[in-house]
């Protein structure tokens, strides 16, 4: 409540969680009844966490009508009150995540998900830094095709990419500075902005975090803060990961090191290749990257953005310093020493994509993996085991994966495939200028 007493402008409250496609899922209350609120939660049915894409029920699911479509118990997590920038009312978001009524974490959450997770780090005496960046598009969706927005400076569009172009981020000044200063009033740790190979297309980088709960839930709102703030500025900002068949997609790359009860880096053994720890997190990484792959491509369009020479991993392989591997070792001081995990796309879940990679990585660990040799030179040339090629495949690796089953609740993964079968079945039917339509704004 101090927040609320300190902003007496606010007066209305967003309540909102996520749910399985990443989702924000929630009510709109007046800030007068924020103490009811805080001290009782709020509820919602079970089954709002499991919705397909298109906020509809899926069909069979045990959570709605043989059950009773019951209520399970929303609580605030413990980022408390946050401010909305992008809505032109002074207006206050409260994360919440869902339990049941006796307090037991639902497992069919996915930050409870992250949590858990979490919580086995923690065990071993191990913490994660986490840090992510993500890829988007800035659109201008008012016509039949979609095509970069005019610049608020020189009126004109971008034809195409301009890798590194200070040009291009100075053509949407106004909207980068309303952003950061944005990313400042929500506490997300927003750091370097790049222009991107695509039209339009930019990415920001969070900074590192030794807690992937933070991490995740800073990625969350990132990306309403991003697709929100472009709305105010007359056009979309999209993290669909293929938007424009003709260029690059939007990918979400995580970069992580562990640390020790002492504060040492784990993966540091004072030269560039690394500890043998290290390496067993990459094992533990590829041993679950195809059942994982539902989790980083989540939707039809994201396959569309899984193939070669597209700036995007298809083979299952590591490398040191080499962009075209879905495991990338950066070049960096040995202290800094890190993995990069570069499948997912723009258009995750980010709350499931980090648990997985986490959840994979200390699997290798404590199982002593060994990983493959390093492949030098172009990941698209090497003889490397691929990841599923397309949706249905993804969702069939993802239903027989025993690791997938070691790092989610099942509860989790069966809602997972669920919603994942009934979005496969009716996506079918769309075209792709409702394919489009449909995720342009939503993922």
């Amino acid at each position: 409540m101090d927040w609320l007493r300190e902003h007496p402008e606010v007066k209305t409250i967003r309540v909102a969680a996520a749910d399985l496609n990443g989702v924000a899922r929630g009510k709109r209350l007046p800030a007068r009844y924020a103490g009811k609120l805080l001290e009782e939660g709020t509820k919602f049915p079970y089954s709002v966490l499991n919705l397909d894409i298109w906020g509809e029920d899926v069909e069979d699911s045990p959570l709605v009508f043989e059950s009773g479509d019951p209520d399970g118990l929303l609580l605030p997590t413990e980022r408390g009150f946050l401010p909305m920038p992008w809505l032109d009312a002074p207006t206050a978001l409260l994360p919440l995540w869902m339990f049941h009524p006796d307090g037991r974490p639902y497992d069919g959450d996915p930050r409870q998900a992250l949590a858990k997770v979490a919580a086995r780090y923690e065990a071993a005496g191990l913490t994660p830094v986490v840090a992510t960046e993500l890829e988007f598009f800035l659109i201008d969706d008012s016509g039949r095709q979609l095509r970069v927005p005019p610049s608020p400076r020189s009126g004109k569009r971008r034809t195409g990419g301009e890798v590194l172009s200070l040009r291009a981020l100075d053509a949407f000044d106004q909207f980068f500075t309303t952003l950061y200063d944005a990313c400042e009033t929500m506490d997300i740790p927003a750091d370097t902005a790049i222009s991107e190979a695509g039209p339009g297309q930019f990415e920001i980088n969070l900074m590192h975090q030794a807690d992937p709960l933070k991490a995740a839930d800073d990625t969350w709102f990132f990306k309403m803060l991003v697709k929100g703030i472009a709305r105010s500025y007359g056009f979309a900002a999209s993290f669909m990961a293929k938007p424009y068949e003709a260029f690059t997609g939007n990918g979400m790359h995580m970069h992580f090191s562990i640390l020790d009860r002492a504060g040492r880096n784990i993966f540091d053994n004072g030269g560039e290749e690394g500890t043998e720890t290290l390496r067993q997190a990459v094992a533990g990484c590829l041993r679950a990257m195809p059942g994982s792959t539902l989790l980083f491509a989540p939707h039809e369009n994201s396959y569309d953005r899984l193939v070669p020479n597209a700036h995007a991993p298809t083979g299952i392989g590591w490398a040191y310093e080499n962009r075209t591997a879905a495991i990338r070792i950066p070049s960096s001081g040995p202290k800094a020493r890190r993995i990069e995990h570069r499948v997912a796309g723009g258009d995750v879940n980010p709350y499931l994509t980090i648990a997985a990679i986490l959840g994979a990585a200390l699997n290798g660990i404590q199982d002593k993996l060994q990983a493959p040799v390093p492949f030098k030179g172009n990941a698209y040339d090497q003889h490397l085991t691929q990841l599923p090629g397309d949706w249905g495949a993804a969702i069939e690796a993802f239903d027989t994966c025993s690791e997938i089953r070691r790092i989610l609740p099942p509860h989790l993964v069966d809602n997972f495939l669920m919603t994942k079968r009934q979005e496969l079945h009716y996506m079918a039917e769309l075209s792709d200028e409702e394919t489009v339509e449909l995720y342009l704004d939503t993922v």
